[in-house]
């Protein structure tokens, strides 16, 4: 089923302080959850046996890349799940912030050592179990640059955790649509949307490709100099193999990021991710979500109906920028990125490029000598035309 964005509802690891979680204290929960895995500590271990075995999909070896963290080490690090250790809420569960020492990943002190991010699995979720097991699936087999790295997960009776790298700056949506965040110069937004296209295009270039399937802002973690990098893999998909020419799935995702033809067949290929690529470059140009908020007559508007007719015009890209950058970006420089979007969100997904080429146009566009993002001479303010 197709979620709605919204900014307070993330599966990843959007880190930000959600506005009603006060009310639930970090000992009442963590006593709740005692007393419900020792009241089921034989029938835990049934289900997660069960559970694991629902289909191949939802099976994974351990890998030695993991470390397998103890409830007990991960109370630790975090302070025991204090509410000042929270970080984040989504429909996954909560993360926290922790402390874990380099070397051994030790639970540490906090203000020591490596700093992580614990992303705790609400017991009462299935299909978050599910995702849980892609996750760590995949990201203990997975890494690169331009991915958030598992570090660990624990799995004691109905607790389930993972462990990442903690990413300083958050999520893209943050800065992208919170009031208040300084904007993202021109340059920045350029090298994000190229870490996410090498990270997209490496996981399409395995055998077989790896579908990521959840593309949108509040997966795409920035690192403290604005590094970007793809979290939460749950929804991840190996893709079709031999003569296949797609994998049929049940329809998950987000609403206004995922491919067309995706939503109405349920066929899966490395396409839908290119589809949905495009839509965060429009994001990055227009500083405007995927999903606009209701107009007064109650009809949604996707980023992608609003800005289409203005990109079809001669120079309409200067129309639908981010004011917020207040004309400071490469003219030249955006109308060739919108160009490129447009690529990506074709009608016909085989027309599409493969997202090895969308890191070539944009590593072209970022260097053209004639392209200096953030130079207010080469800069059209938003509402010339």
């Amino acid at each position: 089923m197709l979620q709605h964005q919204n900014p307070n509802h993330q599966m990843g690891l959007c880190v930000g302080k959600p506005a009603n979680v006060a009310h639930v204290s970090s000992s009442q929960l963590m006593k709740e959850a005692i007393n419900q895995r020792e009241r089921n500590q034989e029938a835990s271990k049934k289900k997660i046996k069960k559970a694991s075995k629902v289909s191949k999909d939802e099976s994974f070896p351990i890998t030695n890349n993991l470390k397998a963290f103890t409830l007990s080490d991960l109370k630790t690090a975090t302070k025991n799940f204090r509410s000042d250790s929270l970080i984040g809420e989504g429909g996954f569960g909560r993360v926290y912030k922790g402390w874990i020492d380099e070397t051994t990943f030790a639970p540490a002190k906090p203000g020591t050592g490596l700093v992580v991010a614990v992303k705790c699995l609400k017991a009462e979720s299935h299909q978050g179990h599910r995702e849980w097991l892609t996750e760590v699936d995949f990201m203990g087999k997975l890494r690169h640059k331009n991915l958030v790295k598992l570090i660990g997960y624990c799995q004691e009776y109905e607790s389930r955790l993972l462990v990442y790298e903690y990413m300083p700056k958050g999520c893209l949506e943050n800065h992208l649509f919170r009031k208040g965040v300084e904007p993202i110069p021109w340059a920045t937004r350029m090298r994000i949307a190229i870490d996410v296209a090498h990270g997209l295009s490496f996981l399409h270039s395995k055998e077989p490709s790896i579908i990521y399937r959840d593309l949108k802002a509040s997966n795409i973690l920035l690192s403290s100099e604005f590094n970007a990098r793809l979290s939460d893999f749950g929804l991840a998909r190996n893709g079709p193999v031999g003569d296949n020419t797609h994998v049929s799935t049940r329809v998950v995702g987000t609403s206004g990021y995922a491919a067309p033809e995706y939503v109405a067949t349920g066929h899966l290929t490395i396409n839908n991710d290119v589809y949905s690529f495009g839509v965060v470059l429009l994001e990055l140009l227009s500083g405007r979500r995927a999903i606009a908020d209701e107009r007064a007559g109650g009809v949604e508007e996707t980023l992608v109906e609003w800005v289409k007719p203005f990109l079809n015009e001669n120079r309409g890209v200067f129309r639908i920028m981010d004011t917020r950058l207040g004309g400071r970006y490469s003219k030249k420089g955006a109308q060739a990125v919108a160009a490129l979007a447009l690529k990506c969100l074709h009608n016909d997904s085989k027309l599409r490029p493969t997202m090895a080429e969308v890191v070539v146009s944009l590593e072209e566009i970022t260097n053209a000598p004639k392209v200096v993002p953030g130079v207010s001479s080469l800069a059209l303010s938003p509402g010339s035309s």
